[in-house]
């Protein structure tokens, strides 16, 4: 027969983990927001920098402008920028964009092209590190909610590496935000840059809700303001080549940021789902341990019955 005090201790137990699990959850999903908000914040800037460099391209042939961003070499070795998270119960999201990076790089070596890791987050770096893989960079301890200034000083690493010709293009993995329960590793290639890329385009934000006291994304398409070219008349106090070189490390910057804050939201929804299913996985077992509480409760006092009944008829 089952030990009562066993099955009460073990009731208090997973109640008091599934009170963990939906602080979690709720923490989670107040982060959740707070990304949102950024998003939101950022986009008037990266808008009108679009705008801009959409008009430098109208003005002017990127292709003419001897850039270094711009410069396209023969691939030798790429750079591979990977961006996990410090901490795990997000449910598969660091194990899917390290299995990402591995294949790509298996990718590149069956090219013969060469590779060099650039890691964010402390489960990609003791990942790789494990398996001695070519680590040229590594950041760890960022903000749950990252910040331009930590996006500028990635950027800075990696516009060393290609303007020194260590590696010939630098591609970023991380994790594209679909929704709370859904997001996928990405490849996007942030240098050398190109004018493709650079267009006016219909972009999505994600807006977490409540709806019957559950947690909801709703997507909206966002629409860019109005690209317009420069007056051909327009007078440019510098060369524009020397504007375009300027602005693009500013746009290499966004870009970073945005992708960095997509996986700071992908994170953090993976975190919420799995914390749910954890809560619910604790309402279940509760569910079931005062079942068998119950039945091992009413079997015991039913020996009792029976023993006293035994002994009564015993003593007659």
């Amino acid at each position: 027969m089952p030990n009562l005090k066993d099955i009460r201790d073990r009731i208090k137990s997973v109640k008091n983990t599934r009170k963990i699990t939906e602080a979690m959850r709720l923490v989670a999903a107040a982060k959740v927001r707070r990304a949102q908000q950024q998003v939101t914040a950022t986009r008037p800037f990266a808008d009108r920098l679009t705008q801009v460099l959409y008009g430098l391209q109208n003005r002017m042939q990127f292709e003419d402008a001897n850039l270094p961003l711009l410069k396209e070499r023969e691939i030798k070795n790429v750079g591979l920028l990977v961006v996990s998270g410090d901490r795990g119960l997000c449910g598969g999201y660091n194990t899917n964009v390290i299995k990402r990076a591995e294949n790509r790089a298996k990718e590149l070596q069956e090219k013969g092209v060469g590779y060099k890791y650039v890691l964010v987050g402390r489960k990609a770096i003791q990942y790789f590190e494990r398996r001695n893989q070519p680590i040229d960079a590594k950041y760890t301890g960022l903000e749950q909610i990252p910040t331009a200034s930590e996006a500028s000083m990635i950027a800075d690493q990696l516009l060393s590496l290609f303007l020194s010709e260590t590696v010939d293009r630098v591609e970023l993995i991380y994790t594209k935000f679909v929704s709370l329960i859904s997001s996928r590793p990405a490849v996007q290639t942030l240098l050398p840059l190109t004018a493709k890329g650079l267009e006016s385009q219909d972009d999505e934000i994600f807006r977490l809700t409540t709806k019957g006291g559950e947690f909801k994304v709703e997507r909206e398409v966002v629409t860019r303001g109005t690209t317009e070219t420069f007056p051909r008349d327009m007078i440019f106090e510098q060369d524009p080549v020397q504007i375009l070189d300027a602005l693009l490390p500013l746009y290499l910057n966004n870009q970073l940021l945005r992708a960095l804050q997509e996986s700071a939201a992908s994170e953090l929804a993976c975190r919420m789902t799995a914390m749910s299913n954890a809560s619910d996985n604790a309402s279940e077992l509760t569910g079931k341990l005062t079942l068998t509480y119950n039945k091992a409760r009413q079997a015991a006092i039913t020996q009792e019955i029976l023993e006293v009944v035994g002994g009564a008829e015993a003593l007659g």
